[in-house]
């Protein structure tokens, strides 16, 4: 079970990773039927799992022969954008090379406003939080293997730009809401006030900065990850996207820094996937990361996801204190 951990850097309690879960048998009757027939057999048990923000059923499935699966699915209530989310995620899992460190695809259909994915069922557990180093260590060592294995990009996917152009402008948007007085600021980190029309003029170099051609999860966290005793499989790849190899490390460490891991720094300078890196443009990728965490953490929570933005915010802080260390900016 996934509880939030105090963050030893900060002494504060890190915000979970949580939507609000739907139980099993909040799908239609007739799609828990259709479930049963992809899967081929009849569902004794199902067992929501709490951790993750998407505001669906996300279960452990015993069926009554002993196999187990694991369903995700969503309908139109209570976030009409989260159908679409679990379509592309469809997409990329059912295009995945089978070596890749995901659990296997099942299937998925697409009825009366519903989206329903299937996939094995991994018997392991999160990372524990606070993060613990030698997990971290193991999954440090499964980024780095990660963009090995997925360079080049093994299937269609767009571009990190493509991917994100509409929503890597935190910065240009707050400032540009602080100049019609929609945004007062306050709140915001104060080195982030002084410095926002800077940032928001650094921040449109993100896209040639993080051009590449490895194919990126885009969204790792710890919630995002399940540690088993002999692999670290990593899940929920939505947003996948090519990118530079480092890309997925960037957008990882203020999570981590975040739950009580090391400055992000530190990690990022010792990880292979970072090796060649410009240093110039994983600066003008983590203003774009940033801006993006903190203006969104602004925002009004999106239906069903009530812990949404404090996360963002959270993440968003260590984001910045990462770009402080990073500038000669005063």
């Amino acid at each position: 079970m996934r509880r939030p951990g105090r963050d030893r850097q900060h002494d504060r309690m890190t915000p979970p990773a949580t939507g609000r879960r739907l139980p099993w048998d909040a799908i239609p009757a007739a799609l828990r039927a259709d479930v049963e027939k992809e899967l081929g057999g009849e569902v004794a048990e199902a067992a929501t799992q709490p951790g993750g923000f998407s505001p669906g059923v996300a279960a452990r499935l015993r069926l009554a022969d002993g196999r187990r699966a694991f369903v995700k699915a969503v309908g139109p209530a209570p976030n009409p954008d989260s159908p679409a989310i679990h379509r592309a995620e469809a997409a990329i899992a059912a295009a995945l090379p089978d070596d890749a460190p995901t659990p296997a695809f099942l299937g998925s259909f697409d009825r009366d406003g519903w989206v329903v994915l299937l996939f094995e069922d991994v018997d392991g557990t999160p990372p524990a939080q606070p993060w613990a180093p030698d997990e971290l260590g193991r999954v440090l060592d499964a980024v780095a293997d990660l963009s090995r294995t997925l360079t080049p990009a093994p299937l269609p996917a767009p571009s990190a730009e493509e991917r994100f152009a509409n929503q890597f402008q935190g910065w240009r948007d707050l400032l540009a809401a602080h100049r019609r007085g929609d945004d007062d600021l306050a709140g915001l980190d104060p080195w982030a006030a002084e410095h926002l029309p800077r940032l928001a003029a650094a921040e449109p170099a993100w896209a040639a900065a993080v051009a590449g051609t490895t194919l990126a999860h885009a969204d790792l966290r710890a919630d995002n990850l399940i540690l088993t005793p002999d692999r670290v499989v990593v899940v929920d790849w939505p947003w996948a996207c090519r990118a530079a190899p480092w890309f997925d490390l960037l957008l990882f460490l203020p999570s981590v820094r975040m739950q009580g891991g090391p400055p992000c720094e530190d990690l990022f300078a010792a990880h292979p996937a970072a090796r060649h890196a410009d240093g110039d443009a994983v600066t003008a990728a983590l203003v774009a990361w940033s801006g993006f965490l903190i203006g969104h953490g602004r925002r009004p929570p999106p239906p069903g996801l009530p812990t949404l933005r404090d996360f963002q915010t959270a993440q968003g802080l260590a984001a910045l204190e990462w770009l402080k260390a990073r500038t000669t900016w005063p």
